[in-house]
């Protein structure tokens, strides 16, 4: 059973950093692409990192990527989102998601293709 628990929210002041952790069970990480996701109040579920293992690519929309970083350490199951810069319109709820791998499709199954999706932590930055 794939099974995603994110853990490492909380609030922090605007131009600080915050790194999320996901703890992943039940697959192995390069057969799957992994990210992350956010959902503001009253907005759209957008992903903002996503990481294929076996393919060593990883994927962040231009509103995010020179400020976030998806990586992973394999050994301990773990996938991290290291969040720099913050602005308080980061302030979502943040999801760890998997999904199969498909080779190539890593971009497409970032915008519309995740399987699995862990509860979610709350990060809430502040003026």
């Amino acid at each position: 059973e794939v099974q995603l628990v994110e853990s490492g929210g909380g609030l922090v002041q605007a131009g600080g950093s915050l790194r999320l952790s996901c703890a992943a069970s039940g697959f192995t990480f390069d057969d799957y692409v992994i990210g992350w996701f956010r959902q503001a109040p009253g907005k759209e579920r957008e992903g903002v990192a996503c990481m294929s293992s076996s393919e060593g690519s990883t994927y962040s929309p231009d509103s995010v990527k020179d400020r976030f970083t998806i990586s992973s350490d394999n050994a301990k199951n773990t996938v991290y989102l290291q969040m720099n810069s913050l602005k308080p319109e980061d302030t979502a709820v943040y999801y760890c998601a998997a999904a199969p791998l498909e080779l190539g499709y890593l971009v497409l199954l970032c915008k519309y293709g995740m399987d699995y999706w862990g509860k979610g932590t709350l990060v809430t930055v502040s003026y």
